[in-house]
């Protein structure tokens, strides 16, 4: 069952479960309300609804979590994930494949089964755990400081040892944790994180390219499809732009870092690590002494993309 790769916890099956059903409650009711959308409003553009349905999207995550913390249970995103993926792959296979060529229909077929196998990948795979039995830390140190003398002997990219809270434990060449793909993302699942990532945009671009074939086709031959089935078109092409405008954003923010050689928590959290701290002369008359950031782990453009791609598992 789709969970966390690390909790604090461990969780019983029924719980496991519970939490899969809560995920498959909450797609279902998701991709229901923004079906609503074409429905109610047939005389719009799916440009004009994009709108409609980003708020449809906020609504239904609000709501969910008030149902959610009414209820007392929890979700899995991961399963949320996963079963977004089996719902637009059944759509496609049940409406949209039949306006699409074979070719192009093996194409996405393929891409899903490879999102099903890579979300399985980065679930199950080690993100980078260290131990601290076999650290040179010292009984009393904090999280932290702990972590800024892991590895010391090894080279600058393997030192970077940090702690994270969701799975409580240490992770070498930590970026962060990620809660759609239920682990934390680390020295040895980055490069697959990365892939993956492009590998939703990819398919999520593909399914919307599709599905407006589709649409375009059932409009020219003037056929009288299902409301129901349209509907669904509709609504899941939405969903499938919708995600794409931020998957954009978030990898552009990925390969910037991967470019700077620096990971997503350390730029948030740089003031708590000493390597990234700056500190530079008073002015004359000011007693205040200046942290500017530092990136000591910087090798320039070709060797931050070089440590990226060689970096060892």
């Amino acid at each position: 069952m789709l969970g966390l790769r690390f909790p604090g916890r461990r969780r019983s099956s029924w719980e496991l479960q519970r939490s899969a059903l809560v995920s498959c409650s909450l797609v279902l009711l998701s991709q229901f309300a923004l079906a609503m959308v074409p429905r109610l409003f047939p005389f719009l553009s799916l440009l004009a609804m994009l709108p409609i349905a980003a708020m449809v999207m906020v609504a239904t995550i609000l709501l969910g979590r008030c149902w959610r913390r009414f209820l007392g249970i929890s979700a899995s995103a991961p399963a949320f994930v996963l079963f977004n993926i089996l719902f637009l792959w059944g759509v496609y296979v049940s409406t949209i494949r039949q306006a699409i060529p074979s070719l192009l229909d093996a194409i996405l077929n393929a891409e899903c089964a490879l999102l099903l196998y890579g979300l399985y990948r980065i679930l199950s795979g080690d993100p980078g755990m260290v131990s601290y039995n076999s650290s040179p830390v010292e009984s009393g140190q904090n999280d932290f400081a702990a972590l800024n003398v892991l590895y010391e002997q090894n080279s600058p990219s393997f030192s970077r040892v940090r702690y994270c809270k969701s799975c409580k434990s240490s992770i070498k060449g930590f970026d962060h944790h990620c809660p759609a793909f239920g682990n934390c993302i680390g020295r040895k699942n980055h490069r697959l994180f990365i892939i993956l990532l492009a590998g939703f945009l990819i398919a999520e671009s593909s399914y919307t390219m599709c599905s407006t074939k589709f649409l375009t086709k059932s409009a020219d031959s003037q056929r009288m499809e299902s409301i129901h089935a349209s509907s669904l078109v509709i609504s899941t092409t939405l969903f499938c732009i919708l995600q794409v405008l931020w998957q954009v954003v978030f990898l552009i923010w990925h390969i910037y870092c991967i470019c700077f050689n620096i990971k997503t928590e350390e730029w948030i959290n740089w003031k708590r690590y000493p390597e990234f701290q700056l500190v530079m002369e008073p002015q004359p008359g000011s007693p205040i002494v200046q942290t500017r950031f530092t990136n000591p782990y910087d090798k320039g453009l070709l060797g931050n993309i070089l440590d990226f791609i060689k970096s060892k598992d």
